[in-house]
């Protein structure tokens, strides 16, 4: 008869029956192979027909086995040929999408019909090795060999297309993602052309029923700083509360140094400004930077080689309050791109107060925070993706932060935008023309939707375009239970500066010690 993986397997049952240490029932094993490969053997068996029955048994047993992993072996070609195109298709994802998104993380994936492929194959593979631990003849070994060596092999299978079909879940999902980022970003620029074609009325004052900022108008210059050119760096502006108390006007010069803030101007409105006159002028001190604003009638600024915020009332010129900003660093650590002493930077907007800084943990990545304008504590805070010391400066304009970064000595770009709303940021594009090099101070004022910014040492401003919303035909019915739409609260803070300083051109406390002054160490 001819060799066969089930003749030799039929063998090796025997064996146990001959080997030493083993009852003798068999009484001898003849064999022999002629030239033509047929092996031929004779074995002598006891006459006893139980014996033959476990015999029987046993090879059926085998014989079932055997079956069973041929059909498991059968189940992975099966697999093979139906994922091979699907293999090709994945790496072909895989490069695209390591092409535009370098350094993807897949995430964990799993298939329940793989799971149960996997578990089926180590079935087999333990059976192969209980085989061939009964093994004692160089023929059946080598057989047994074979058949583990192929269950190995089909787990190894097993394994690379569970990795390909993770692989090409995740491109498959990560491409839908770029495309629908893409698609998103095509509407979002048809919807800002159809807007500029057709421009809507006029944004209210303080009023946030927009789509985001469009566009920004060339700079206005209103004129140089009143301390001279000689004080580049600086900061000015209207007060950034939705419904401000007054028309004030504020400019603050910092020393020459671009450190050191210690004066500032209150003008009551805009004409005051240009011609110099009925000005409140104010010595006081322990001011750092130029990231300060103006809110509710109080300025607030980064106190002197600290991590504190303070709190001015401009009324009086009194410090009303310092609170230690958590994890800020201070001191030049994680400043704007040359405007330095910048670690603080305030802004307020129709939502609130606002502060902008690093932190070691953000590894310089700029920060946002909501504050409590009464109590400075902070409420809310938002990390976003750049990096601090890259951009030039940044504002807020009804909760969305928008961030700039020079492309020149004459222009910059505001290119990102962070939603405090919905905490998704994106990129953009709006070009703003500058007088000079560099960017100081940029404060935001909602009452008329414009820019303040000190640049090298003049007052420049900017009127900003927002994206009109398409209102529905039909006005919509709150539904019942909803709260009512937010309307600002006018502040209680008095609303008029003191008249015995408001005379043509005072200049008080120029030489005297500040109320600030000795008050802190």
């Amino acid at each position: 008869m001819r060799s066969d993986p089930a003749l030799m397997a039929s063998f090796l049952l025997l064996l146990p029956l001959v080997l030493p240490g083993q009852p003798q029932l068999v009484r001898s094993v003849l064999s022999s192979m002629d030239e033509s490969g047929t092996f031929q053997c004779v074995v002598h068996l006891p006459n006893s027909s139980i014996f033959l029955q476990q015999l029987e048994q046993l090879q059926s047993t085998l014989q079932e086995l055997i079956g069973k992993y041929e059909q498991e072996l059968s189940r992975v070609k099966e697999y093979a040929h139906v994922i091979e195109d699907q293999d090709s298709q994945t790496l072909e994802l895989s490069h695209m999408l390591e092409a535009r998104n370098p350094g993807v993380t897949l995430s964990q994936y799993d298939n329940p019909a793989f799971n149960l492929l996997r578990l089926e194959l180590e079935g087999a593979q333990e059976l192969a090795a209980q085989l061939k631990a009964n093994g004692g003849v160089s023929g059946a070994s080598d057989l047994l060999y074979e058949l583990q060596n192929r269950v190995t092999n089909a787990s190894l299978t097993l394994k690379l297309l569970v990795d390909s079909d993770r692989q090409s879940f995740h491109a498959l999902q990560e491409e839908v993602d770029i495309l629908e980022g893409q698609l998103s970003e095509c509407e979002r620029e048809k919807e800002q052309e159809q807007s500029s074609r057709h421009p809507g009325p006029p944004l209210a004052p303080g009023s946030c029923a927009h789509g985001g900022l469009q566009k920004v108008s060339r700079p206005l210059v209103v004129k140089l700083n009143w301390r001279g050119l000689s004080y580049k760096a600086g900061a000015w502006g209207r007060d950034s509360a939705p419904n401000p108390v007054s028309s004030l006007y504020w400019v603050a010069p910092l020393r020459a140094d671009g450190r050191y803030f210690d004066y500032y101007r209150l003008h009551k409105s805009y004409d005051d400004l240009v011609l110099l006159k009925h000005y409140e002028q104010w010595k006081m001190g322990y001011g750092d930077g130029s990231g300060n604003t103006v809110y509710k009638n109080f300025m607030y600024f980064n106190y002197y080689g600290t991590r504190y915020m303070a709190k001015v009332d401009l009324s009086s010129n009194t410090l009303v309050l310092r609170r230690p900003l958590p994890g800020a660093t201070y001191n030049n650590r994680f400043s704007y791109a040359c405007v330095p002493w910048t670690d603080i930077d305030f802004a307020g907007d129709e939502k609130g107060l606002w502060v902008f800084y690093a932190t070691e943990e953000s590894k310089g990545n700029l920060v946002v925070s909501l504050l409590n304008d009464s109590t400075l504590e902070v409420e809310q805070t938002w990390y976003t993706s750049q990096y601090k010391p890259a951009l030039s400066g940044a504002f807020m304009a009804c909760g969305v932060l928008y961030a700039l970064r020079s492309l020149s000595t004459r222009q910059e770009e505001i290119f990102y935008a962070y939603d405090t709303t919905t905490g998704q940021e994106h990129h953009l594009s709006i070009l703003l023309d500058k007088m000079l090099e560099t960017l100081h101070g940029i404060n935001y004022c909602p009452w008329d939707h414009r820019l303040y910014v000190y640049n090298d040492g003049f007052l420049i401003n900017y009127d900003l375009t927002f994206l009109t919303l398409k209102l529905p035909s039909s006005p919509m019915k709150r539904p019942s239970g909803a709260p009512a739409p937010f309307k600002p609260i006018k502040s209680n803070q008095p609303s008029r500066i003191r008249d015995s300083m408001t005379h043509q051109g005072p200049i008080r406390n120029m030489f005297s010690p500040s109320p600030l002054e000795g008050r802190f160490p």
